[in-house]
């Protein structure tokens, strides 16, 4: 079961940069502009939106695995979408179905919690939550090897997320444990849509905003709009008897701040993906810095070794966490985050230098993954434990859909002079060390998030025990801060 959950979470994570790399190909294919094209991404980023906190609470309230079945169909019904169409509009229709399957992880933790004893739950737990960083640089290195050579045909990287729908799909339906009697309820209508609407608008004016302009009427709008749902939420989730998301639980200590930790780390994991991808391929004869590398090379050379070490560090996150405690194994990945970052921002111009301090980021990124999902388990009560995990979730897409757009703002402020005709514009040196820089202070925040944002605690076992075993909402108050 926990191998079943741990190969989903990892399809989820691919489906988020699979096509990262090869928009440039999917625009050229379908005749399409740079800026219709993104919403190819765009699309996924907003649907997971929606659907992850919405979908966390209908598994909480009527059954984690019918859920988990019913998003792994449609994760399925989009990849097949996907490599079927011919149309930029059906291809982001297919987008939005496979964004839905992010909520397959909170949706996961909840089984874990509920099926796992509390002395392997720590374990359990991170090695499903390491999968998500380690997707995420396997997806680039895949798209890489499948769409190398002149005639690149992008639908085999979706006809690849087929297969690994299906192998997902298979492996809920048979090793995922059936549901037992849950809590049920109503669903809070109104809280979803208020809740979706803000979260949609706000990572929309993020993920938009360079290509818009952030100063124009579009995006300054969005963001208003975002503002008016949020506080529209949060009065609507205050008077509601059965909350989406229960208010008291949400500004726990602990809830909150690591959902703080979570958007700092999908902040600089996405951000340093796209900078070390982009950094290996600027051919160094014209720009004098780079690598000059091919997307396949830039993935397997740069990218995939971090992605490596992330798949050997999250058991041994897990062991720390449970001999530990989730906030020390916090603060230790954070330390490491700031010396791999900084050491990029010192010294990205040899192989050897990337791919060490890449090796340092991945380390970092699988202990980070390996405590949030702890830490909230410790802070909500067990019929809580989709929905939090899921605004989690959100906080880390959220992180991603800021580094992105920071990203492509800073390439795009500073450029190199000179070029020869036809070149497009190649950003300075100085934009890569500081975006680095960026990377290392956002690691540096996660560690004063561990200190001083949250509580100190006994190893994670022992808080998830007491979490799983106690049963009035006050007493898990406590625990979570």
């Amino acid at each position: 079961m926990v191998v079943s959950l741990a190969v989903a979470a990892m399809v989820v994570s691919m489906m988020q940069t699979l096509l990262v790399p090869i928009l440039g190909v999917i625009q050229s294919a379908l005749h399409t502009s740079a800026s219709a094209v993104s919403w190819v991404n765009t699309a996924t980023l907003l649907s997971a939106a929606v659907f992850t906190p919405l979908l966390g609470r209908l598994g909480d309230q009527h059954g984690r695995k019918r859920v988990l079945v019913a998003v792994t169909v449609a994760l399925l019904a989009g990849s097949l979408l996907a490599a079927l169409t011919h149309s930029l509009p059906l291809l982001i229709v297919a987008r939005v179905l496979q964004g839905s399957a992010t909520a397959i992880f909170p949706l996961a933790l909840a089984v874990l919690r509920r099926e796992i004893s509390h002395d392997r739950l720590p374990g359990a737990m991170a090695l499903v939550s390491g999968m998500l960083g380690i997707g995420s640089g396997l997806a680039l290195v895949l798209t890489g090897l499948l769409t190398q050579g002149a005639d690149a045909d992008y639908r085999r990287v979706f006809w690849l997320s087929v297969g690994l729908a299906a192998v997902t799909l298979a492996a809920v339906v048979l090793w995922v444990p059936a549901d037992r009697d849950g809590p049920g309820g109503r669903t809070d209508v109104l809280g979803a849509v208020t809740f979706s609407g803000f979260l949609v608008l706000l990572l929309l004016a993020v993920s938009k905003g360079q290509e818009w302009g952030w100063s124009t009427g579009t995006t300054i709008g969005c963001f208003v709009a975002a503002a008016v749902l949020a506080v529209a939420w949060w009065a609507a989730e205050s008077r509601v008897r059965e909350p989406m998301i229960d208010l008291p639980t949400f500004v726990l200590r602990t809830v909150l701040n690591t959902n703080v930790a979570g958007l700092l780390v999908g902040f600089v994991m996405f951000a340093q993906f796209i900078a070390l991808s982009f950094l290996a391929q600027i051919p160094p004869s014209l720009a004098g810095y780079g690598f000059g590398a091919s997307t396949l090379r830039a993935s397997v050379v740069y990218l995939l070794p971090g992605t490596a070490f992330s798949l050997v560090g999250a058991p041994v996150g897990g062991a720390l966490v449970k001999r530990y405690g989730p906030r020390l194994v916090l603060g230790l990945s954070g330390v490491l985050g700031v010396l791999g970052s900084g050491w990029l921002a010192a010294a990205h111009g040899t192989t050897a230098s990337v791919i060490a301090a890449s090796v340092v980021n991945g380390t970092a990124i699988s202990f980070a993954y390996a405590a949030m999902p702890a830490l909230i388990v410790t802070g909500v009560p067990p019929e809580k434990t989709g929905i939090a995990n899921g605004i989690n979730s959100i906080s880390r897409s959220a992180g991603s859909a800021i580094g992105s757009a920071v990203i492509a703002t800073l390439m795009a402020a500073k450029t190199l002079h000179g070029l020869p005709p036809g070149v497009p514009p190649l950003p300075a040196e100085s934009q890569f060390t500081l975006t680095f820089l960026l990377g290392a202070a956002a690691w540096l925040l996660v560690v004063l998030v561990a200190v001083a944002g949250l509580p100190a605690t006994s190893a994670a076992a022992a808080g998830i025990h007491r979490s799983s075993a106690q049963g009035s909402p006050d007493s898990r108050v406590g625990a979570g801060g």
